[in-house]
């Protein structure tokens, strides 16, 4: 095999709409191998009611465009991504195999990268990583225990679950705010963020966000001053559930609490607070864990790379864990202009 991709979320997609285009034959030049069950990668996991943060038009990948949405300002849910995606896949015929874990990629013989999963080998001359950050959920560590119930965004359902309980709301970017709009309509929140959270202006979506952070990053390769991206701007997009929240006035934090109790938090000031329930929304790392044995991690973690190949292994490249894989390469948007420039390296 000339070329595997591991993950057939969004990303890996991309990357095989753009192999499929260079003339490579899916299944015989490439292949791409995906954990799950079904099509949709990490949308088909979230909850149904999460908003992508821009409109269909804005939210596509190479060759097709996104269905588009009509209802909510135009900014679909979930569940009309993993429509699109599954339907993506059928219509470029990237045959994604499915169910196949890929648990280490190792450097193997005759100059190959070799792939052990729970359904065989591969050898490959190229490897695609694409896993995504969705299946490591973050919890920060906090001194003291909590009894009531703790779920992270990554296990967030429908705020019908927490009706008429005590929710605290821990993290200050999209899913935060997203998940507090949903919740506050029929619990009593409190949120907490690391700083006073930032919101975008309502007329800037995800599409402003993806063009910023690549006339930053072209400045940075060129030589010229950090422009600092979208950190001026903010961090919360104001998709039509968090304007509403604003209009009932529940978009409030405050300063991170000391250390969990037993039936809620301890503030700084030494004056507690009663929860029945914590939501963790606090990010995702990187699933690397099947490239370990390349050993190719650097201090913070993270695999140093030259655009997406890694550097210290040029035949491994990397796309979709954040910006420093592509400009937005883990949005919808900037995983397809990512993978354009990966498959044209390859």
């Amino acid at each position: 095999m000339r070329i595997v991709v591991i993950g057939g979320g969004q990303a890996g997609l991309a990357t095989g709409f753009y192999l499929r285009r260079s003339g490579l034959a899916p299944g015989e030049d490439f292949v791409i191998l995906d954990a799950a069950d079904l099509p949709g990668g990490a949308w088909a996991r979230m909850w149904p009611t999460l908003r992508t943060f821009s409109p269909t038009q804005y939210s596509s990948l190479p060759g097709w465009m996104m269905p588009p949405w009509t209802g909510d300002s135009g900014y679909p849910p979930a569940a009309h991504v993993v429509d699109y995606l599954t339907r993506y896949e059928q219509r470029y015929e990237l045959a994604v195999r499915r169910s196949v874990s890929v648990q280490s990629v190792t450097r193997g013989v005759g100059g190959l990268l070799e792939m052990h999963s729970d359904r065989g080998g591969w050898l490959a001359e190229h490897v695609v990583s694409a896993t995504g950050t969705w299946s490591r959920p973050f919890v920060p560590t906090y001194p003291g225990r909590f009894a009531g119930r703790q779920l992270h965004t990554a296990d967030y359902r429908q705020a019908s679950d927490f009706a008429g309980e005590r929710v605290l709301i821990v993290g200050g970017g999209n899913s935060a705010a997203q998940i507090l709009a949903e919740v506050s309509a029929v619990a009593e929140t409190t949120w907490v963020t690391l700083r006073p959270p930032r919101f975008l202006p309502d007329n800037v979506d995800g599409r402003a966000l993806f063009e910023i952070a690549t006339q930053r990053n072209r400045a940075r390769q060129a030589g010229e001053p950090d422009s600092g991206g979208v950190g001026g701007l903010g961090d919360i997009v104001m998709v039509e559930s968090v304007r509403a929240a604003r209009d009932r006035d529940v978009l409030h934090a405050r300063e991170p609490f000391a250390r969990l109790v037993d039936h809620g938090v301890r503030w700084h000031d030494s004056s507690e607070a009663p929860f029945d329930a914590i939501i963790w929304c606090t990010g995702f790392r990187p699933a690397l864990g099947h490239l370990t044995g390349l050993g190719l991690r650097g201090p913070d973690g993270l695999i140093p790379t030259d655009g997406t190949a890694a550097i210290k292994e040029p035949r491994l490249h990397l796309i979709g864990y954040g910006d420093w894989t592509g400009p937005a390469s883990a949005t919808l948007i900037g995983a397809g202009r990512t993978a354009r420039e990966l498959v044209t390296h390859i």
